[in-house]
């Protein structure tokens, strides 16, 4: 059986005050990141603008985003429309788009003990050291969640993406 190879990865994760994304050659290579943030009206058109200039920009073979079909997602519908414009601009542009559920992320991280949102941005820090210095301290119950959480959640749906390809370890190591 002969493997697709994929030149990059961009992973996606449209979150309440914008969306993070990190951009990957291989499972342990990262090539760019960030967290954008989107104020005022209209977050929707905005954010798409934001994305289609990353899709511009590095041309990637896969598009990788959450997927908010799924039995038991919580997200707002203004997230689900989002999700759904970002898949609709990858499909014209042509890009092939992969979508993974929250709990299909909490399976492939299963194995390194990853029980809740911070636990698994520890881990991505600790196999991906260039993100260590962006991991939020813990959440309180009365705290909003940090804004680079969605880095975190762009970079667990790009490595789930690359052990679906794999069909067996994580590709963290």
């Amino acid at each position: 059986m002969k493997r697709r190879r994929y030149n990059s990865v961009l992973a996606v994760y449209p979150s309440v005050r914008g969306f993070g994304y990190v951009l990957f050659e291989a499972p342990m290579s990262v090539v760019d990141w960030g967290v954008r943030e989107v104020r005022g009206r209209q977050k929707n058109q905005r954010c798409l603008v934001a994305i289609a200039a990353l899709l511009d920009r590095y041309q990637p073979d896969v598009l990788v985003l959450q997927d908010m079909s799924a039995a038991g997602t919580r997200r707002s519908i203004r997230l689900r429309e989002l999700n759904a414009g970002i898949e609709e601009m990858a499909a014209e542009y042509g890009f092939a788009v992969y979508a993974y559920s929250r709990a299909q992320v909490r399976h492939a991280f299963a194995p390194y003990g990853v029980t809740n949102k911070h636990s698994l941005a520890e881990v991505i820090a600790k196999h991906l050291p260039v993100f260590e210095r962006y991991v939020p301290p813990p959440r309180k119950l009365w705290m909003n969640e940090d804004a680079r959480m969605s880095l975190f959640d762009a970079a667990a749906l790009a490595l789930t993406f690359f052990q679906s390809l794999e069909e067996g370890e994580l590709g963290i190591g």
